[in-house]
């Protein structure tokens, strides 16, 4: 049987754009913008090292190591990261993030330097109306503060990505004036920054096509094009994809969506999306080891419903689901039983389908989950004991709750 025929993919009707073709590259800003979550902890630098080995294992490549003007901790740990790369050679191309002032920029030449390896500078400057009224800035003095640190960067040999803050709410004028005079003071990449989360998909495509045809094309330069969304308005996802559509380079995500205020676009689901879509070819069979990892060292705890990494992603307790889960499985078809009620083949992902039993059952659950742990499916006494003892309950039984139920059936009444 051909599996394709079984599923009719309306995702597959944009014909616009073909997402198998696609090339973009991921930067993962866990380590930085992430940090700036007020709710996580700052990992230990053991834990970072393991997120940038499973960073490099899942295809992402570019990490942002930090902001090491922020103060010795910041400094030390990008440092020590930086080591890493090296020592290990890691298949992670590295950026820092920097205000648009030298102070900044200098700790990233240094450790640059002292490793021997080419850190991206990530200057970032705020563009928006608003913003700048509330600093009192002019664009003058933020075209000077610019190219103080651009021209910096540069003789000092690092590579520059030139950001404007909170893009997606600056005026078109103000960002031809920043990033043009910043690609010719010498930034090969740029990047539209949603800083608050405002975008719509729509506002993303209409400014990616702005950046590209009255930026970078007038420059002559090859320079690249980045993409960094906040999920104010849960919209940080949908807005990465539309950017990849529109013809953005790079995207940028974080674990778990961590960051500032709500955070960032999940790198997790990002990469599920983009493997779904067959645009990232990478084996994501260590994900969940990297989501929960990200979540035990920043202390962010997973939500149960999260897509995929959440514990309920992939468990059903309810008994038209489970019967038709137990079907697919009795036909030999793992394929099948990892899609007739998910969307997500929770084996691409280095997970599984679990059948629990709850109040709401059938007797398909009860003999499922028997057989799984080893008893008696056949034994029809067992099985309508658990049931009608799941029917007196409002939740998912545990296993050890099950086991007890098994235990209790085997002994039988207690004799007065």
């Amino acid at each position: 049987m051909d599996e394709r025929t079984l599923i009719h993919d309306w995702n597959t009707s944009n014909r616009g754009f073909d997402w198998t073709t696609c090339r973009v590259e991921l930067d993962d800003e866990t380590l930085r913008d992430g940090l700036q979550c007020p709710s996580v902890t700052d990992p230990s630098i053991e834990d970072k090292r393991a997120l940038l080995h499973l960073m490099a294992d899942l295809g992402i490549t570019a990490v942002d190591l930090g902001l090491p003007g922020a103060g010795p901790r910041a400094r030390a740990d990008v440092l020590a990261l930086a080591r890493e790369l090296v020592d290990t050679r890691l298949a992670l191309s590295p950026n820092c993030a920097a205000r648009t002032v030298v102070s900044d920029v200098e700790p990233v030449a240094r450790i640059a330097q002292e490793v021997g390896l080419p850190i991206e500078v990530a200057t970032f400057i705020g563009s928006s109306p608003i913003r700048q009224y509330a600093e009192d800035w002019t664009i003058d003095r933020m075209l000077r503060a610019s190219e103080d640190a651009v021209t910096f960067a540069v003789r000092e040999g690092l590579p520059v990505m030139f950001v404007t803050e909170d893009t997606t709410r600056a005026a078109p004028e103000t960002l031809i004036a920043l990033y043009t005079n910043a690609i010719q003071w010498g930034a090969r990449r740029i990047c539209l920054a949603d800083t608050v989360g405002h975008a719509t998909p729509a506002g993303v495509r209409a400014l990616v096509r702005f950046a590209r045809e009255a930026i970078i094309a007038p420059s002559g330069e090859d320079v690249k094009l980045d993409w960094h969304g906040h999920r104010d308005r849960g919209l940080g996802l949908a807005n990465c994809l539309a950017a990849i559509e529109a013809g953005v380079d790079r995207v940028h995500g974080t674990a778990l969506g961590i960051g500032e205020r709500v955070g960032n676009a999940e790198m997790d689901l990002l990469l599920i999306n983009l493997r779904l879509l067959g645009a990232h070819r990478h084996d994501l069979r260590r994900l969940p080891e990297y989501s929960h990892l990200a979540s035990r060292a920043c202390g962010v705890p997973i939500p149960p419903s999260y897509p995929v990494l959440g514990e309920d992603a992939f468990r059903t307790g309810t008994g038209v689901h489970a019967a038709a889960i137990i079907k697919a499985r009795r036909k030999g078809h793992a394929w099948l039983a990892d899609r007739i009620y998910s969307g997500v083949p929770a084996g691409d992902f280095g997970l599984v389908q679990r059948i629990e039993i709850s109040h709401v059952s059938g007797l398909s659950n009860v003999k499922w989950w028997l057989e799984e742990h080893g008893h008696d499916a056949g034994d029809e006494g067992l099985c309508r004991h658990v049931f009608e003892a799941a029917k007196r309950v409002d939740r998912v039984l545990r296993d050890d709750e099950v086991e007890a139920l098994i235990g209790a059936y085997r002994r039988g009444p207690v004799s007065a």
